[in-house]
């Protein structure tokens, strides 16, 4: 009787809670888990990124406990990383009520994770120090001799920085992005820690122009700094387009609560909450509430890649990249 009273409360526990890893800032992520908690009545634990050292802390995590998870739902803020989980068997395939309103290029075909709500990889440019006339249109315009030491960029090992290195793999060749990376360097690019950085940077006016994502450049644009974003390569390749991810966890702990989760993450409830945030995050559907200052997806020339193709260039790219910028 004992044992069976134990198991009864041990289950009635594990269904009322539903365990998440994100790495999505917790600014961001945490008023939406609670908006699910008080709309479900689900219980959510969660562990977010300044716990694990980052996306890679969490998914070094997720690996780590392979043979017993404790998750239900990994939410990354981009994509690579959760194909990379995808690979090595962590995700277990689940095809929300939502999945069909998304683009295909931003999902995977066997149900393991979908994208929603994304950042663009974008230029950000002192508006006091370039007329608009004189701002390039194109990322291969900054190894010109005009752009010497004036361009700032996150050192390419990590996150998003890397992501954008191994797209350029995917899509120029690599004989061709590396021979874009060495003119950078040539042409004495500012290299810091982290998209943040480069963005205060342009701020301050220490340097006119640098790589970001949208979700840091809005952060100086609400603040009314003198800054605007440039989507690059709208006549070209187009700019690479960074989706939040979501998964369920294999064998999690409680895989329905997961479902719920999951669903509720790709509503269209939770896109417009991300846009109108400070993160300032594109749902990638259709007819989304969002403000004004943020494009409609459609509006956009997206990078045509393939994200598995990029996962797997990342390696490759990060071993050049470690070479080139780590001297």
């Amino acid at each position: 009787m004992i044992l069976v009273f134990l198991f009864m409360r041990a289950s009635l526990s594990s269904a009322e809670e539903v365990v998440v890893y994100t790495s999505v800032d917790q600014t961001f992520s945490e008023p939406i888990l609670m908006a699910f908690q008080e709309k479900s009545g689900i219980r959510v634990k969660a562990l977010y990124d300044v716990e694990a050292a980052k996306t890679v802390g969490l998914v070094n995590r997720l690996l780590a406990e392979k043979r017993r998870p404790k998750a239900d739902v990994f939410w990354n803020s981009e994509v690579s990383r959760t194909i990379y989980l995808a690979k090595a068997g962590i995700l277990a395939p689940y095809k929300s009520v939502h999945w069909e309103q998304f683009p295909q290029a931003f999902k995977d075909t066997d149900y393991l994770w979908t994208g929603f709500a994304a950042r663009a990889r974008v230029l950000i440019y002192n508006t006091k120090l370039l007329k608009e006339k004189d701002v390039p249109e194109s990322i291969f315009e900054l190894t010109g001799q005009k752009w010497k030491g004036r361009v700032t960029m996150a050192y390419p090992l990590f996150g998003t920085t890397a992501t954008h290195i191994a797209a350029l793999y995917s899509s120029l060749g690599k004989e061709k992005a590396e021979s874009f990376l060495k003119r950078l360097v040539d042409n004495e690019v500012v290299v810091v820690n982290g998209n943040s950085v480069t963005r205060d940077l342009v701020v301050e006016g220490t340097v006119p122009i640098g790589f970001t994502d949208t979700d840091d450049a809005n952060v100086a644009i609400t603040k009314g700094s003198a800054v605007k974003i440039i989507y690059p390569d709208q006549d070209g390749f187009g700019t690479l387009i960074i989706p939040n991810t979501v998964a369920l966890i294999k064998n999690g702990p409680n895989p329905q609560n997961g479902m719920q989760l999951v669903d509720y993450l790709l509503t269209e409830e939770v896109e417009s909450a991300l846009a109108f945030s400070t993160s300032a995050q594109m749902p990638l559907r259709e007819n989304v509430q969002r403000p004004s200052s943020i494009p409609d997806i459609s509006q956009i020339k997206a990078m045509e890649i393939d994200y598995y193709d990029v996962t797997k260039n990342i390696e490759q790219a990060g071993r050049f990249c470690q070479e080139l910028f780590i001297k």
